[in-house]
């Protein structure tokens, strides 16, 4: 990225009179490098445990910038990018980076280096180690005076951070923000990103058998005409394992959508008949009494009508999964807090199915129950 400078100037007289002209050089005359345009800060994983802090820090990346002219040349450098605080540049919706400056050359003798907010004012800081604060420029200083030179040269690290909150991701999302290095005095710019990349938590669900539940055959003997007919339950062991401990939540879809004799999100379909009617329904069921994750003693279960802004009141009752209300857990009883962060979560599901009154199927021939859910894991 190029930014011109256009000088306009007039012929006449002038008095140098306590005045130091500044060297401006053309394009040609100078190169301007960056040791490393692109600074990636990896993949960041939100099963590691945070900590108490309001941030984390994603880690600093260094790199170098070289400018060379071959005429003594104002050295200035400004750097332009979005301010987020004032010593700190705005990286995504809640993230920030800061720039620090160190080990400054000029015509290969080390000098100190001056914050200015604007070219050819003097310096409101000197150092042979400055923070880059938005909106100011840095230049080589000697006798705490800028100074022109030939080729300088400094190290950059650059340090960022995230918010606790800009990791409360579910799908994979990647953070970048632009800068530009503008030397003014050689007319030459060099731009830089930084990126980083954000994935949720690594959990895994198994239920056990596969997960299918078999109620074995039944006649027409064993179905009420004119009632529901309620099935012995059936159990399951869920697991969940995670890369580290991670707060999360369960949901149930229900993939034969639409064919469970009653309407509502706590209840699955078993399928339809030849003739379409609806086969029955069933629900998937947990008992926190049988719930165990890590080190804790016992779990409670707790659960979220709000997509996890808030969370009821942990109990010990059972309580079935649903298709939008969030089921997780905690250690402690009488709670609002939410869920705890686990690693290892391991729970009976007891599947309990009820068909419709037999007289209002088509049994002219034999019936599968056709019923199908997947249980997801919601990230918190």
């Amino acid at each position: 990225m190029n930014l011109s400078r256009f000088l306009l100037a007039t012929l006449a007289p002038l008095a140098l009179s306590g005045f130091t002209p500044q060297a401006w050089a053309s394009a040609e005359d100078c190169q301007f490098n960056l040791s490393q345009p692109l600074l990636d800060y990896g993949l960041m994983n939100r099963a590691i445990r945070a900590d108490s802090a309001a941030e984390r820090n994603l880690g600093e990346r260094r790199l170098s910038l070289n400018l060379s002219c071959a005429a003594p040349t104002d050295m200035s450098l400004f750097y332009r990018a979005m301010a987020a605080t004032a010593q700190r540049f705005h990286f995504a919706d809640r993230g920030s980076y800061q720039i620090r400056v160190r080990d400054a050359v000029l015509d290969g003798q080390s000098v100190e280096l001056g914050l200015i907010a604007g070219a050819g004012q003097p310096p409101s800081e000197t150092s042979s180690n400055l923070i880059w604060r938005p909106e100011h420029g840095v230049v080589p200083v000697r006798s705490g005076a800028p100074t022109q030179g030939r080729t300088f040269s400094a190290q950059l690290e650059v340090t960022a951070w995230v918010q606790e909150q800009g990791m409360q991701i579910r799908d994979s999302v990647t953070w970048e923000a632009n800068g530009v290095f503008d030397a003014i005095g050689a007319d030459r710019s060099r731009e830089t990103t930084l990126r980083a990349r954000f994935a949720p938590a690594a959990c895994e669900p198994t239920l056990s058998n596969g997960g299918v539940v078999d109620f074995g055959n039944l006649t027409i003997n064993d179905l009420n005409p004119d009632k529901p007919t309620r099935l012995p339950p059936r159990s399951l062991m869920l697991r969940v394992g995670c890369d580290a401990p991670t707060a999360f939540a369960l949901i149930m879809h229900d993939n034969r959508a639409g064919s469970a004799t009653v309407d509502s999100e706590i209840y699955y379909g078993l399928g339809t008949d030849g003739r379409n009617n609806k086969i029955g329904l069933y629900s998937v069921n947990v008992d926190p009494a049988d719930a165990s994750a890590d080190s804790f003693a016992r779990l409670y279960r707790t659960d979220s009508t709000t997509a996890g802004v808030a969370w009821s009141t942990s109990s010990a009752n059972p309580i079935s999964i649903a298709r939008n209300s969030y089921l997780s857990f905690t250690a402690s009883a009488g709670s609002n807090a939410g869920p705890e962060m686990i690693q290892n979560l391991s729970t009976t599901v007891t599947v309990d199915a009820v068909i419709a009154p037999s007289n209002s199927l088509d049994l002219s021939n034999a019936i599968d129950l056709d019923g199908a859910g997947t249980i997801e894991i919601i990230y918190l």
